[in-house]
């Protein structure tokens, strides 16, 4: 006896599938009320996400009650409006984070930058969860990590500096990932094995969309940590490295 005949999906299991905007529907020839007012505040939630204070005091406490060393250091971007206008300030340390890295001495194979980004409240929200349950895993592959440096006006790129100047084997750059209208508050993790001034994206690897509908703190954690053992095994990260770590990954996504 043969089957019976798959059922054919619907609309209704296509938007239980996605947090993408489908099938809203329509009210003559516009979007009817809900629906556009919920497009209208989840965009403000991305202003917002972009345009908030970064509160590194406090996440320089919270590092500390994880038994973790932290220090500040700000890029060359000095307010939020020239951050925006001028990514290429927000890779470049200040003069004065620069000379006092400078006098910094490590002997860690591997230093964790935590930076804004595009998105302060990821950072508030999930970098320090992130770190409690990274910092158990790393010391199982036998990574040790020195002083976490908290960077304000930060793009990806300015780890690169940060990880030259400490002598660094590979950083990992926690970053408040570009706000989306489901996510305004993701989290990203970048790895760059040998990192300098003129690394390209092709050189990293990224751990991203790390929120409570995403990947969860441990999850990311479970994958950087992998890639951070991996990556100096083998010297190298970006387009060379491929995440492999298959079956070992937490089977759960999602929830937190």
């Amino acid at each position: 006896m043969e089957p019976p005949p798959p059922r054919p999906r619907s609309i209704a299991d296509l938007k239980e599938l996605t947090p993408a905007r489908v099938a809203l529907g329509r009210s003559g020839a516009s979007l009817p009320t809900e629906a556009l007012l919920g497009f209208t505040l989840d965009h403000a939630r991305a202003r917002d996400a972009v345009h908030a204070p970064f509160d590194a005091s406090s996440l320089v406490t919270a590092l500390g009650g994880l038994g973790l060393r932290a220090m500040r250091v700000a890029s060359q971007a000095v307010e939020r409006q020239l951050y925006l206008r001028r990514p290429d300030l927000g890779r470049r340390l200040d003069p004065a984070s620069a000379a006092l890295l400078a006098g910094e001495k490590n002997t860690d194979p591997l230093i964790v930058v935590i930076g804004d980004g595009l998105s302060p409240k990821a950072v508030h929200a999930h970098a320090a969860e992130v770190m409690r349950h990274l910092m158990p895993r790393l010391a199982a592959e036998g990574i040790g990590v020195g002083v976490v440096v908290v960077a304000s006006g930060a793009r990806v790129a300015l780890g690169d500096e940060i990880g030259a100047m400490l002598g660094a084997r590979m950083a990992v750059m926690l970053i408040g990932e570009r706000p989306g209208l489901s996510a305004p508050d993701s989290l990203g993790a970048y790895l760059t094995f040998a990192p300098r001034i003129g690394c390209t994206d092709a050189e990293r690897n990224c751990v991203s969309n790390i929120h409570r509908e995403g990947l969860t703190c441990d999850e990311a954690a479970f994958k950087i940590a992998w890639l951070a053992g991996e990556g100096l095994r083998r010297e190298v990260t970006g387009v060379a490295l491929k995440d492999e770590s298959g079956e070992k990954t937490p089977p759960r996504i999602g929830g937190a």
